[in-house]
């Protein structure tokens, strides 16, 4: 389930959110919800006594504690690559802004 909130929402807030505190905040948010309900969820199987569960009963999950730290650090590098994308993509690009004077009649003038 944190995989999926990953690659569905760090990319996308990291280009579409101007600030790159807010789209990280966002992105933590939805992560930390996200991984606290998968948490429960694999626990209450593994205590339940499931078919197969995701880790035994007095064992401490080591590898589930890298794997989702893991996830968590590529999903900021996935915020931090849109906002990149977002920044290269602006300054190459011919977006017109009504404040700076570049607009498209005007970047086709030459002084």
């Amino acid at each position: 389930m944190i995989a999926v909130v990953t690659v569905l929402l760090a990319l996308p807030l990291g280009y579409l959110v101007r600030s790159r505190l807010a789209a990280s905040m966002t992105y933590a948010v939805a992560y930390l919800w996200t991984f606290t309900f998968q948490t429960l969820y694999l626990a209450l199987d593994s205590l339940g006594g499931g078919a197969n569960p995701a880790f035994e009963a007095g064992e401490f999950p080591a590898d589930y504690g890298v794997v989702t730290l893991a996830v968590l650090g590529a999903g900021f590098g996935l915020v931090n690559l849109g906002h990149w994308v977002r920044a290269r993509s602006s300054r190459t690009g011919t977006r017109a802004t009504a404040t700076s004077g570049n607009t498209a009649a005007s970047a086709n003038v030459h002084a």
